[in-house]
């Protein structure tokens, strides 16, 4: 770590246990930086000698994995999608499940019916500000029916 902190400047970021549980606030924080250097503990973990040099600790949830570079990878996706850049259209993510602390609306693409179900009528009409409203309805009627705890 030492070492590694005399090129980079970035946060130390531990992937482990202890750690508060990862969320989509977490990672909007965590792009801002310019660099990160993750440390990944394998089985046991890591030294607890090695926690002096931690500013963060974070973890997918309450369940075990073999190593924590497995966990590393949806944590760094989850940043780098929030980096300039890396989506075709910055807005791109804005409308995403907890980008605004709730799940996403109901997605539909071509053709505009399949097999009897037809894309909402709302969605054809071309009126902006009615389909945000609709979005944003969905949105709160799919986070309240499956994920309570957002609501």
């Amino acid at each position: 770590i030492r070492h590694c902190k005399k090129t980079n400047k970035g946060k130390v970021v531990f992937l482990g246990p202890r750690g508060k549980t990862f969320n989509q606030e977490m990672a909007k924080e965590l792009s801002k930086e310019d660099e990160l250097i993750f440390i990944c503990g394998h089985y046991e973990g890591i030294d607890e000698r090695v926690y002096k040099y931690i500013d963060s600790e974070v973890s997918l949830g309450d369940f075990v994995l073999t190593g924590g570079e497995m966990a590393a990878i949806p944590v760094i996706d989850s940043i780098l999608r929030l980096k300039s850049g890396v989506l075709g259209k910055e807005e791109s993510y804005m409308d995403e499940s907890f980008s605004d602390g709730l799940l996403e609306y109901p997605q539909y693409t071509r053709p505009e019916e399949f097999e009897g179900d037809r894309v909402p009528e709302i969605l054809l009409s071309g009126h902006h500000e009615n389909i945000r409203k609709w979005r944003r309805a969905q949105s709160l009627i799919i986070t309240k029916e499956r994920r309570e705890d957002l609501y």
